[in-house]
């Protein structure tokens, strides 16, 4: 969903070139898009934040009340801190930013369809400057340790386990170990709701910090 038709058009021929891409609908606007909402049921949704006369966040809440089970990755030129956490935590899988190569966005559908998150590394500078300070108390409650935070920070940026792995140079079933850590210390079940409860919280050490020796 994006307010200029050239850039959708463009989209559109690159996304229908991919063999497992259907693209069910373009639109210009959320007024627009929810009737194809509800008649399609797409997978996932491409919103742009910025549409004119609306804001893509009023397409995440309207969707969220016509219960939409599917996902929404923002392509976006750009968006302030505050949208980009309130977007997050009202339901996007992501923010993808459009000066990034077509290839990338390819690969960020991909991985948002497949339950995880997407974010670019402006968007995850955003999450981090919009975080808010709490307690000593509220820290400490939620405190996680240095290698748990390391795989978070490697979550926020869209790496699977594997890459994960390689990056921290541990084993693939230890990145397995601690995802299960951090499901266990936050109660969620997916990736996707790790990066939101995370989101939530505002807890900015959990964003930042390397594994310690082991």
């Amino acid at each position: 969903m994006d307010d200029h038709s050239l850039f959708r058009d463009s989209l559109s021929r690159l996304l229908q070139a991919e063999p497992d891409f259907l693209i069910v609908g373009t639109c210009a606007s959320a007024t627009e898009a929810l009737p194809v909402l509800d008649r399609e049921h797409p997978d996932i949704v491409l919103l742009d934040f910025d549409l004119g006369e609306e804001q893509g966040l009023q397409f995440l809440e309207e969707s969220k009340k016509r219960g939409f089970r599917g996902r929404v990755l923002m392509v976006t030129a750009g968006m302030s801190d505050a949208a980009t956490l309130r977007a997050l935590e009202g339901g996007s899988s992501g923010i993808f930013l459009k000066h990034s190569p077509p290839a990338q966005l390819v690969e960020a559908i991909h991985k948002v369809s497949a339950g995880e998150s997407w974010l670019d590394p402006r968007a995850m500078r955003s999450v981090i400057a919009g975080a808010t300070g709490r307690s000593d108390e509220q820290r400490a409650a939620q405190a996680l340790n240095a290698r748990e935070r390391a795989v978070l920070k490697r979550v926020f940026e869209g790496l699977t386990n594997k890459e994960i792995a390689s990056q921290l140079q541990i084993s693939e079933g230890s990145v397995k170990a601690v995802m299960q850590q951090l499901f266990d210390k936050t109660g969620v079940r997916t990736r996707s709701q790790l990066v939101r409860i995370a989101l939530e919280r505002r807890a900015e050490d959990w964003l930042t910090g390397e594994p310690g020796s082991h």
